[in-house]
């Protein structure tokens, strides 16, 4: 399928940008109050005030805005992620804040985010919040690095392992509706996370 003409002039890409940001913004919405499977073309239309002529402009289907809708919320959330603490308590504080926040942020949007990492949902959101995810941690492990780190466990590994973990933990989470608070998920994942981190210069775990 052909994409979408858009306008190369200002005002053109403007009007593109708000157009999108409208649909985007009434999905969301709607994601809230029922499954994505549940919503149409028109449901979403109608809440951005804009025609189904309009909405096939810019997108094929529904599943396409959603893609584009949550892959712009990660990159929204994605700074809450922490990086390595240790033994700092205000660090580890730091970071168990991050942590409420990173939750705090995928409870904001439940619905969407529960469809599109879900057992059923996106590989492309789910791989694009993995890749982003381990792109934060293997920047601050870096530069958290004074020679801590082993040459055979690298960053880029370390940091795979961590993103692997930390969104697993998010999706069971999101899809079991959420039972605890984001603190609390905070509170118990942190401890999980900063395990990864704790790496004397054999490559095994340091001492607590």
């Amino acid at each position: 399928m052909a994409g979408p003409r858009v306008s190369t002039t200002a005002s053109g890409d403007r009007r593109v940008r708000r157009t999108r940001s409208a649909l985007a913004h009434a999905l969301i919405e709607l994601a809230e109050e029922r499954d994505l499977s549940r919503i149409s073309v028109s449901d979403v239309a109608e809440g951005a005030g804009v025609s189904r002529s309009a909405f096939y402009h810019h997108y094929r289907d529904v599943h396409e805005l959603a893609e584009d809708a949550c892959t712009a919320m990660i990159d929204d959330l994605i700074d809450s992620v922490p990086g390595p603490a240790l033994d700092s308590a205000e660090l580890v504080r730091e970071a168990i804040g991050s942590l409420t926040a990173f939750f705090d942020s995928l409870l904001g949007h439940a619905g969407l985010y529960r469809a599109l990492l879900g057992s059923h949902g996106s590989a492309r959101v789910i791989g694009h919040l993995r890749r982003r995810v381990a792109a934060v941690i293997h920047d601050r492990l870096v530069c958290a690095d004074a020679g801590r780190w082993p040459e055979r466990v690298p960053h880029d590994v370390m940091a795979a392992f961590t993103a692997g973990a930390l969104v697993g933990v998010a999706v069971e989470w999101l899809e079991d509706a959420c039972p605890r608070p984001s603190a609390e998920m905070a509170e118990m994942a942190w401890p999980l996370l900063n395990a990864h981190y704790r790496v004397n210069e054999s490559g095994h775990r340091a001492p607590p």
